[in-house]
């Protein structure tokens, strides 16, 4: 039986040797090859780039050998480079699109393939249909034409490219780069062993600030971390080198460096709805943009009460930027982000960039004279404290249509004690509370387990909501 290639909330991932092999990824290439011939996009160019995980370049390769094969213009890139960095190479190539090969936060054991249509984000639900159709006709026939590197090199068909250059020189006209080089920062980049090894200090090295890079080497095996994901577990590493050079800030950037952590000047870690949060104030306040925010079901209601200061709407979508980056296009948005630290700005990619979110978070530094600490005091002077927490863990297989019945049938009226005011059902089931909090049950869209999210007024609150969200489905 063919296990069908699906694609979650950014792309299809899977465990290598499992469904993740050379032949399923030649069948991703060549549904990527009968999309664009069936959309007129043929012509190319088509990017193909790649991160740092086990084997990434030759699966980069051999998708280059089946689109060569069906005569699309291949660029494929050098070396590994970010996500973000190869989605803006789409569009300033004016190209087809992108295949990156990726498992981004994912666990080593995993692996993936992203398509970043020609506006450079997120592939849509409508595009995912239609790739997925073409990837199973391409299953169902079990043949896939190739040709080897070597000679698509040779015909010109295939040539390598370095997206980075085109893509720094936009980010110096998106922020004063001069002014985050001799702001005499020391800040520790944690690149978490992926393709975002050596970008802040590439960016900003020659000044007064000081890059210190950790886990800055290609290691596919991410030792001493889960996966590559820059949540507090995970960066346990990153909070002990600020406390040690007495750093003024941490970053860190995801395997393939579109979302981005922080941790503040004390070796705290600055959760990713309060950066999400501190960045909208950013455009809002000190760059004074007028504009839509969007966010996922799963992140801050801080975003809705800065709407409400700054008079500019609000808009929620389910998990996943193929949802958030199409609403963000739709609605001109000034900025988007999802709960797991990816954010999108306007003027740029409508796809998440933890490298620019590094950058204007250091901008956000300077203008208003605060370390992270103090920013995350000024955003709570704003709009009041909130505090948030996730709980990941794997369910038998055999449950999922209980717990979802389960679910359904809840007709909860408290929680915490607290009065439900509201659920949401547009991507798992969100309750809202009389003060503001909520709980937000769903299953993940790329691995298989169940994340129960919590948003709150106070730690002890956060906990209760969450204890009582993991009583609700019994795991």
């Amino acid at each position: 039986m063919i296990n069908k290639i699906r694609f979650g909330t950014d792309g299809w991932r899977a465990i290598f040797a499992e469904d993740y092999t050379f032949e399923n990824v030649r069948f991703c290439a060549q549904g990527v090859a009968d999309y664009l011939k069936d959309s007129g996009r043929s012509a190319g160019p088509l990017v193909v780039g790649y991160d740092t995980r086990f084997a990434s370049e030759h699966f980069a390769a051999a998708v280059a050998e089946v689109t060569a094969a069906n005569g699309i213009k291949t660029l494929l890139c050098e070396r590994t480079a970010p996500t973000p960095v190869i989605s803006y190479s789409v569009v300033q190539q004016e190209a087809a699109g992108a295949v990156i090969i990726t498992s981004s936060h994912n666990p080593p054991i995993w692996n993936g393939v992203k398509y970043k249509p020609e506006y450079g984000g997120s592939a849509s639900p409508q595009v995912i249909a239609e790739l997925e159709e073409r990837i199973d006709r391409a299953q169902s026939s079990g043949h896939v034409p190739r040709l080897p590197l070597n000679e698509a090199l040779r015909d010109g068909i295939v040539t390598y490219f370095a997206p980075e250059p085109i893509y720094l020189s936009h980010i110096a006209n998106l922020v004063d780069l001069e002014r985050l080089r001799g702001a005499g920062f020391h800040i520790v980049a944690d690149a978490m062993y992926g393709a975002g090894m050596g970008c802040f200090k590439s960016i900003l090295g020659g000044g007064k600030t000081v890059v210190t890079e950790i886990n800055g080497e290609r290691n596919p095996l991410f030792p001493g971390l889960e996966s590559p994901e820059p949540i507090a577990r995970n960066l346990t590493g990153l909070m002990r080198a600020v406390r040690k050079h007495k750093a003024h800030i941490g970053l860190a950037t995801d395997g393939d460096s579109d979302r981005i952590g922080v941790v503040d000047e004390n070796g705290q870690y600055v959760n990713q709805l309060q950066a999400f949060a501190l960045l909208a104030l950013y455009v809002l306040e000190i760059r004074g943009w007028r504009g839509a925010l969007v966010k996922s079901i799963n992140t801050t209601s801080m975003i809705n009460r800065l709407g409400e200061l700054y008079s500019v709407p609000v808009f929620e979508t389910a998990v996943g930027f193929k949802h958030v980056g199409l609403k963000m296009m739709e609605e001109k948005a000034i900025i988007a982000g999802e709960e797991s630290g990816g954010f999108a700005f306007k003027d740029h990619i409508p796809e998440r960039d933890g490298i620019l979110a590094g950058l204007y978070i250091l901008d956000m530094m300077i203008e208003l004279g605060c370390t992270p600490s103090q920013l995350v005091e000024y955003l709570f002077s704003k709009v009041g404290p909130r505090y948030y927490d996730r709980i990941d863990t794997g369910f038998p297989a055999e449950k999922r249509d209980n717990i979802l019945r389960h679910l359904r049938e809840a007709h909860l009226s408290k929680i915490a004690g607290l009065a439900v005011t509201d659920v949401q059902t547009i991507d798992g089931f969100k309750f809202f509370l009389e003060d503001g909090s909520w709980l937000l049950i769903r299953f993940s869209g790329t691995e298989p387990i169940m994340r129960i999210y919590a948003e709150a007024g106070s730690p002890s609150l956060l906990s209760d909501i969450l204890r009582y969200g993991q009583q609700l489905i019994g795991l």
